[in-house]
């Protein structure tokens, strides 16, 4: 008799991706977090790896992830979408969890996903999310982002897990889209699990906790040009890093956004 929880006696490993451009500061609480809550994984005798795809950094994002006994790959074009596929190529795990560099998973978080692995119901989810600040402001947009998410079943890019085999077929993050691609991931796998007779869930019970950083720093009208831009375009402002200044800006210092802006003009110049 199979007494094993996963199919053949065979243990499921993690990969565990984070993207990080200039992360010194948040890095290693995240990755702390993400070791703590392994626990979760381990237990089962499951194994784990952690990645983290130095997004082109000018600070001490590689040595830190390197003291940490992180696997590190370099990808140096400055996008989030590249970034997780150039980790997510280095992976080896049959499951892969995105996470990003400002956010910090809980164990239970973990159990939730272990759980949906091994009911072989689903090729992936999402979670719902927590910020790390108590700005009363921030409070009546998690929630309804929560909502939407719930409802639609849209990943937010801060925490995806899905089957490896799953995102491979599916060809990975859209390398043409600065922003949402997340949600063009979900769609993707939604698709992909309808034809194998699966689901695609976003988790509620134990949201992730990650940064307020870019709502506090983005004003109200940034969202709303956005909004706009996308309406008028039918989403293809997405492909634009120039018009999604507002969004990125917060990763990138100045300084730091003049090198990278100049990294990606030779990038574009050199594939055309």
């Amino acid at each position: 008799m199979n007494k094993s929880p996963w199919p053949d006696n065979n243990p499921i490993t993690i990969s565990f991706v984070i993207p990080a451009f200039n992360e010194e500061e948040t890095l290693p609480r995240t990755l702390k977090a993400i070791s703590t809550a392994s626990k979760a994984f381990t237990c089962l005798g499951w194994g784990t790896e952690l990645i983290v795809c130095d997004n082109n950094s000018t600070d001490a994002t590689p040595q830190i992830a390197r003291e940490y006994q992180a696997k590190v790959v370099h990808e140096p074009f400055n996008q989030i979408a590249r970034a997780r596929n150039t980790g997510a190529k280095a992976a080896k795990g049959d499951w892969l969890i995105f996470i990003d560099a400002d956010s910090s998973p809980s164990q239970e978080l973990f159990i939730e996903v272990s759980r949906a692995i091994l009911s072989g119901k689903y090729a992936g989810g999402g979670s719902t999310l927590c910020f790390d600040s108590t700005i009363g402001r921030l409070v009546p947009g998690i929630h309804i982002w929560n909502a939407i998410s719930r409802i639609t079943k849209w990943p937010a890019g801060s925490f995806i897990f899905c089957n490896a085999a799953a995102f491979r077929e599916v060809g990975g993050f859209n390398n043409e889209l600065f922003v949402a691609e997340e949600i063009d991931l979900g769609r993707k796998l939604k698709k992909y699990a309808g034809r194998h007779d699966k689901s695609f869930v976003i988790l509620k019970s134990h949201p992730l906790l990650t940064s307020a950083r870019k709502v506090k720093f983005c004003h109200a009208k940034d969202f709303i040009s956005l909004l706009f831009k996308v309406v008028l375009t039918r989403g293809e402002v997405f492909k634009n890093r120039n018009a999604l200044a507002p969004w990125y800006r917060v990763r990138h210092s100045s300084e730091h956004s003049q090198a990278a802006d100049e990294i990606n003009r030779c990038h574009c110049r050199n594939t055309k």
